[in-house]
């Protein structure tokens, strides 16, 4: 061999070496729920997940883990203060969890202090009941509201102001009771509530079509009363009315997505979003997404921040309404 030979051997070996050393943001991925397994951030995790694998834009699977707690808050709080700069850790988000950045429960951070990555759909509110309950309609459950508050237990993955406990003041509000009247059993997550609806602790779940869905497919013994959607959604739920439908002119959608750390590199940032767009762009997800129970659209980037701001500011004026703390 000659020394040319060898020199151009030994520095392509070194330059292997250093690729594997240094890890991208598309090495070891990993997707963090903040809550416990079973609820909506867990459905975004596993879509996320499944799509990225399906896409084959990452060259293992992307790892799940769980990190609960104060419905995002701890999640939060801990990649900006341990992991801002781990561009392979996504962090699973909805819409509530931007209510409750306008009402300044994650601390004194607010919504400028992550990066929002991607919304890879949108989820409705929906009212649920347990399979054998009396209350067969929306209707039924208003009129209970409406003639004795304390009479219908309400409950939801969600403490006093999150976005289950607000869709459930809108239905109070909507049957002409004070929200400040009803009864609300606050979880750790949808899964959990989804388990007190079946064993009977609650009457009433303020929850999301998705997470409802799926819980319903792994056996939840469940029915939708309503959906606050705009418009009746479409295959196994076409025939389950919009609230506005059953009488309350309630809409509620819901962005699920995922965000990085605050101190994440534009470089990374970018080949991140870059994998998104193309990601969401195909067939393929569009139909992966409908198993999920999501609908369109899907928001990457500029577009995604954007709509993160505007929700926060609706959010800090509904928040205001119901006479809740807000950050400013």
């Amino acid at each position: 061999m000659t020394t040319r030979s060898l020199t151009a051997l030994c520095a392509t070996a070194l330059s292997l070496c250093l690729a594997t050393a240094v890890a991208g943001p598309l090495d070891r991925t990993e997707c963090i729920v903040p809550a416990k397994p079973g609820g909506g951030f867990d459905l975004t995790c596993g879509l996320v997940q499944a799509a990225l694998q399906q896409s084959g834009a990452i060259p293992e699977p992307m790892r799940v883990g769980y990190l609960p707690g104060g419905i995002g808050a701890v999640a939060y709080n801990t990649v900006i203060a341990q992991r801002p700069g781990q561009g392979s850790a996504l962090v699973a988000f909805s819409s509530g969890s931007l209510l409750n950045l306008a009402q300044g429960k994650f601390g004194r951070h607010t919504e400028q202090d992550v990066r929002w990555l991607a919304a890879l759909g949108t989820d409705y509110g929906a009212v649920v009941v347990a399979e054998d309950s009396p209350y067969r309609t929306l209707a039924d459950v208003m009129r209970a509201l409406r003639d004795d508050p304390a009479r219908v237990v309400l409950g939801a993955g969600g403490t006093i102001g999150s976005q289950d406990w607000m869709k459930a003041a809108l239905l109070a509000r909507a049957a002409g009771s004070h929200p400040k009247r009803m009864r609300f059993v606050a979880f750790e997550g949808g899964g959990e509530a989804i388990r007190a609806l079946q064993g009977g602790y609650i009457q009433v779940l303020t929850g999301d079509v998705a997470e409802t869905r799926r819980q319903r497919e792994a056996g939840a013994k469940v029915r939708i009363l309503a959906v606050m959607a705009p418009h009746r959604l479409p295959g196994d739920l076409a025939g389950v009315p919009t609230a506005k439908e059953a009488g309350a002119d309630i809409e509620w959608p819901i962005l699920r997505g995922v965000y990085l750390g605050p101190g994440v590199s534009d470089a990374d940032y970018a080949a991140w979003a870059q994998v998104f767009s193309r990601t969401v762009a195909t067939p393929a997800f569009e139909q992966l997404r409908a198993g999920y129970g999501l609908y369109p659209p899907a928001l990457v980037g500029r577009d995604l921040d954007e709509r993160v701001r505007q929700q926060v500011a609706r959010y800090r004026q509904l928040a205001e309404d119901f006479g809740l703390r807000t950050a400013r």
